[in-house]
């Protein structure tokens, strides 16, 4: 009976060392009564089990498990391994549960449960799959939380950006009413015309701002003259200045900088509208410095200047000082933070000196760049002077009535004869019963159910010509992007600008060869 007994025993014995949780029983003397295989490895102690096993060895007390794996190195404390072993001493037979670092990564929870008789049963457990997906639902919620902020700041920056161009507008469009000379207001219309394309251009800049907060924005360096950006900030905040009775200059450089332009011009645009807005008498002025191979591009103002203290933390998200004037004055706090986020994009340094009631200079320094290498930049080619579109057949698919219409009348303008269609089976029709051969095709991406390239294909087919194609689309979506270059056309985002659909155009029809496939 006494031999069945003690088989069974030892069958249940070798049963619970077959489990992976670690179980162990301590006596009230706080000595081991019994640990199975699991814990025992748990503890750095295979060689007791309490059992009668490794019974010529007195039985291991609690303290000496603890301070076995506290030294084992296999645990990860946060105090020395004695000091340690005693605070956990101290909890013995106290109901608790505690999780345990090890030093190869993993996590185990110990489990301690107090006995009725005296004593208790600690249990040990690897958590390490329950813990890696833990930390992996924490870091999709910060990833959604970010999201959430970056559109945020996305929307505040719209509506701090925007804001400026459309201020300009606004005056001109006042005065414009009034304004009886019509030489004077057909230069009124021209810079109300440079001021929605800088609205363009922002619009653009801050699609880029939010791909920044994503990590996907990637700069587009080239070499270009300066003197292209300093005349479009002239244009932009030339008429905010002298609305203020400030004096506004621009000092023209000769030299050619490499650089991202649009974004350049939003860094310098930014700076110019603070210096602006926290100037009350007297001017800004705009000028560049060689520093050695680089372009010191400076904003000077004589504002009220900027405490030194607060020095560091203008370039700060959503920083503002409420100060004096500055209060009356201040933005969002976004524009610094955007220049400070934009030149560390693109490698530029940035600096800032300033006193306090006299002004500030802000700088960026750009590397200079070989003035016979640069972008001469997008022509603006007069009507006028045009004619070289004079009786091109152009066939047009948008399915937009309005845009439609309105794209129609400004290609006629330029002499086209142009073929209207609302549909692929309109443009179809055209071809088919018409006759058409366009020697161009302007089509919509989104084409109720239809992919503009899809279409423009259709039609190449229907012809069995390469007829050259543009899509143009409103959206932005990369993925949208990449689809229209990957099928081989020239991308125009909408609202289209006119010199730049005619600067295609010119390149489409009369220097095919050199194709550029991407002109947003």
């Amino acid at each position: 009976m006494d031999r069945l007994l003690k088989s069974d025993v030892a069958s249940v014995f070798d049963g619970l060392d077959s489990i992976a949780t670690g179980m162990a029983i301590w006596d009230i003397e706080r000595r081991l009564t019994y640990a199975n295989l699991a814990f025992r490895h748990a503890f750095c102690f295979e060689d007791q089990r309490g059992d009668g096993a490794g019974a010529k060895q007195p039985r291991i007390t609690y303290l000496a498990a603890l301070l076995t794996a506290a030294r084992s190195n296999e645990w990860v404390l946060s105090e020395p391994p004695d000091r340690w072993a005693e605070s956990q001493l101290a909890d013995f037979g106290v109901d608790k549960r505690s999780e345990q670092k090890l030093a190869d990564g993993r996590t185990i929870e110990i489990v301690q449960k107090p006995m009725p008789a005296g004593g208790m049963v600690t249990t040990v457990n690897d958590i390490s799959s329950m813990k890696r997906s833990e930390h992996a639902l924490r870091e999709a919620k910060t990833l959604a939380e970010t999201a959430d902020e970056g559109k945020t700041r996305f929307l505040r920056a719209a509506n701090h950006d925007l804001r400026q161009p459309l201020a300009t507008l606004r005056i001109l469009i006042y005065n414009c009413m009034a304004e009886l000379d019509p030489v004077h207001r057909q230069d009124m219309l021209h810079t109300m015309d440079i001021a929605v394309s800088i609205m363009e251009d922002l619009l653009g800049a801050l699609l880029q701002i939010g791909q920044l907060d994503a990590g996907q924005i990637r700069p587009r360096v080239t070499t270009f003259q300066l003197v292209q950006i300093f005349q479009r900030l002239d244009i932009q905040f030339q008429h905010v200045a002298s609305e203020k009775g400030l004096s506004l200059r621009f000092v023209d450089p000769r030299s050619a900088v490499v650089s991202d332009k649009a974004l350049l011009e939003r860094v310098l645009s930014n700076l110019v509208a603070n210096a602006i807005r926290y100037t009350e008498v007297g001017k800004v002025l705009v000028g560049c410095r060689q520093a050695g191979r680089n372009l010191r591009i400076e904003v000077w103002d004589t504002g009220c200047g900027i405490e030194a203290e607060n020095l560091p933390k203008i370039f700060e998200e959503f920083f503002q000082i409420g100060v004096g004037k500055r209060k009356k004055n201040a933005g969002l706090g976004l524009g610094l933070n955007i220049v400070t986020r934009l030149c560390g994009l693109l490698g530029h340094e940035l600096n800032v000196r300033s006193t306090l009631g006299k002004g500030s200079v802000f700088s960026v320094s750009v590397p200079l760049g070989n003035i016979w290498h640069s972008d001469i930049g997008e022509p603006e080619i007069s009507e006028r002077i045009g004619g070289e579109f004079m009786g091109i057949p152009v066939l047009l698919i948008e399915d937009d009535d309005t845009l439609r219409q309105a794209t129609r009348d400004l290609l006629e303008r330029w002499g086209i004869l142009v073929h209207a269609a609302g549909s692929k089976e309109d443009a179809c029709r055209l071809i088919e019963d018409e006759k058409l051969k366009p020697r161009l095709i302007i089509a919509d991406y989104s084409l109720r159910g239809e992919h503009g390239t899809s279409v423009i294909q259709t039609i190449r087919d229907r012809l069995m010509e390469p007829v050259p194609g543009v899509v143009v689309t409103a959206d932005t979506d990369p993925q949208v992007i990449d689809a229209i270059k990957d099928a081989g056309f020239p991308i125009l985002i909408k609202p289209v600008s006119p010199p730049r659909l005619r600067v295609l155009m010119h390149r489409l029809l009369f220097e095919s060869e050199q194709l550029v496939l991407d002109v947003r």
